[in-house]
């Protein structure tokens, strides 16, 4: 990618030009310049050098320093005077010299990317704009909404012999138009401005008309008003424009432990949320759904060199000697009140050395809380073994937001099961099947099917669309879906091969109901609508504990009409019916 750097501008140069002659004439109206500083400097030194021999003098003869002759005081004065003229000589050129960039090109000319906001999308511009500086920044008035953007063909790059013209101009206040201006020309970080408007939802209308000027693309129909965009400063989102509407509907209510939830679900996909219903109401009229919290620890996994396989081999004995595991526990503690340090497991490649650790996070998902205390452990673990070289903090073996057979087995985050026993009636009048053809569908689908696959971790229906559309709903990491999906459905007939037995195994459930997307004020209400917003005071970590069973409920709630669909044979006509858009509200109803 071409980088490119804003030229000072000539006007610039003039004043910059200006005040440099001016400087020049207040020195050359006496005398030249090269004379003065040359007479300035020998007045310096050799009253300098004067006043030392006279003081020397005095110190030997134990005369008073205080006690100073006429030649001393001339001295002294002759003293302060060079000095001053020096420092203000090139103090004042030092400063000249560091005035001549403003912030915006001191942050550009150190910002290797091109200006505007996506380096992938710009293109040269020919828009001159004024040079603004933090203060000359308008601080009030926000663009017009009531004016839209047409499509507009998009802007060639530059070099191409035809010009396409650029998208038709928008009304904007004069004070955001020069920000605009700004943006698209570079001479003003698209990345900067919240911090230099101090207006977060001003910035990003801002940031989004510039877009739209940079590419030549409508960004009619997302919406940039209505959202509270200093919610996610610095902590969810970067350079925004807009935000994304995503429908949440509720599934329930779902009866679990004994207690009643109503699920909320984000997602585009219709049938999605009423056949999450419709497991929900299964699993309610037969007594409800029981679920364990088997384990919860997050996991990181740095990887670290050493000089020999052998000296590898001798760390991870030491990291796996329960004699050293309280000195290391006391390590990685030290990095928050909530995490505790649980096992370190260690796995070795050549020289390599792969160290997993687990711990408990409270509330929260934990994966900065465990990266915190894994590199307290690796400072600590350097006056042992010196020789050691941390190649990163994280080397996959944790393993985030990939499908690794270490989540399956050993788990990440919290791994719940859940089952529940579905009566034969129910089975029959709510899911509109026969024990036997679930009991049987499960085996060669969930199961044989997804061996001949060559599944990892995916031995069920469809569980990524359940966890998926509440992590969304709740705040969570929507990329951590991929190990959170892991799950083996079971299907058996119980009770003389009346009743249904069903359960899910998730073994890498990995939520928060504290930190990052949690505390937006949507996501912020679908967990209390759970009953989990935030920390849990009477016991750290039960919300999130909490807000884990609930996913792997709803998870078997999904599968069980899912699963119920395909047997019966309606899983095409149900998609049909919900998932086709119809103006005429009763037509779905009918």
């Amino acid at each position: 990618m071409d980088v490119r750097r804003r030229s000072i501008s000539a006007s610039g140069d003039r004043v910059k030009t200006q005040k440099l002659n001016n400087n020049d004439n207040l020195t050359t109206t006496v005398l030249p310049l090269y004379l003065t500083n040359a007479l300035f400097f020998g007045v310096f030194f050799s009253v300098a050098y004067f006043l030392l021999h006279r003081w020397r003098d005095k110190i030997r003869t134990a005369t008073p320093l205080h006690a100073v002759t006429p030649a001393e005081t001339a001295a002294i004065f002759s003293l302060v005077a060079s000095a001053i003229y020096l420092l203000g000589f090139f103090g004042v050129a030092s400063r000249a010299s560091l005035d001549e960039l403003s912030d915006e090109e001191t942050v550009l000319r150190e910002d290797s990317r091109a200006p505007g906001p996506c380096p992938a999308a710009l293109h040269d511009s020919p828009v001159s704009t004024k040079k603004l500086s933090q203060n000359s920044l308008p601080r009030s008035k926000s663009v017009d909404k009531s004016v839209e953007l047409s499509n507009a063909p998009p802007l060639k790059a530059a070099g191409e012999a035809a010009a396409v013209p650029a998208p038709a101009p928008i009304s904007l206040s004069p004070e955001d138009e020069e920000v605009v201006e700004a943006v698209v020309s570079g001479s003003v970080p698209s990345y900067a401005l919240e911090s230099r408007l101090g207006e977060c939802g001003r910035a990003a209308a801002i940031r989004r008309e510039a877009v739209q000027r940079l590419t030549g693309r409508s960004l009619e129909g997302l919406p940039v008003q209505g959202f509270d965009y200093e919610s996610i400063l610095g902590q969810c989102c970067e350079m925004p424009i807009g935000f994304v509407q995503i429908p949440v509907g509720v599934a329930g209510p779902l009866l679990l432990d004994g207690k009643e939830y109503t699920v909320p679900m984000a997602t585009t996909e219709g049938c999605l949320v009423a056949s999450t219903n419709r497991g929900c109401k299964a699993i309610f009229v037969s007594g409800g759904a029981s679920s364990v919290l088997l384990r919860d620890g997050m996991t990181r996994a740095p990887v670290v060199r050493l000089p020999s396989a052998q000296r590898a081999a001798q760390l991870k004995f030491f990291l796996e000697d329960p004699l050293n595991y309280d000195s290391l526990a006391v390590v990685f503690n030290k990095s928050s009140r909530f995490a505790r340090l649980q096992t370190i497991q260690c796995a070795i490649a050549g020289k390599n050395l792969y160290m997993r650790f687990r711990c408990s996070t409270g509330d929260a998902m934990g994966m900065n809380m465990v990266s915190k205390g894994v590199q307290n452990v690796l400072d600590f673990l350097q006056t042992d073994f010196p020789d050691m070289e941390v190649i990163g903090i994280s080397g996959n073996f944790c393993s985030d937001k990939k499908a690794a057979a270490v989540n399956w087995i050993e788990g990440r985050g919290k791994s719940v099961v859940c089952e529940a026993v579905i009566k034969e009636e129910v089975v029959n009048k709510v899911l509109k099947t026969t024990v036997e053809a679930l009991v049987e569908l499960n085996m060669l689908k969930n199961l044989t099917g997804s061996a001949v696959a060559g599944a990892l971790g995916g031995f069920n229906a469809h569980a990524s669309n359940i966890v998926s559309a509440i992590y969304i709903a709740t705040g969570q990491d929507p990329a951590q879906n991929v190990e959170s999906s892991h799950c083996i459905t079971m299907m058996e007939a119980v009770n003389d091969g009346k009743d249904l037995h069903v359960s899910v195994t998730m073994p890498s459930i990995e939520v928060g109901t504290v930190g990052g997307g949690t505390q937006l004020a949507s996501q912020s209400a679908c967990l209390n609508l759970l009953g989990v917003k935030g920390a849990s005071k009477e016991s750290p970590g039960a919300n999130s504990r909490l807000l884990a069973t609930i996913v792997a409920g709803s998870v078997l709630a999904g599968e069980l009409s899912l699963m119920s669909a395909i047997a019966a044979g309606q899983l095409v006509k149900s998609h049909m019916k919900y998932n086709r858009s119809s103006r005429d509200i009763s037509k779905i109803v009918a």
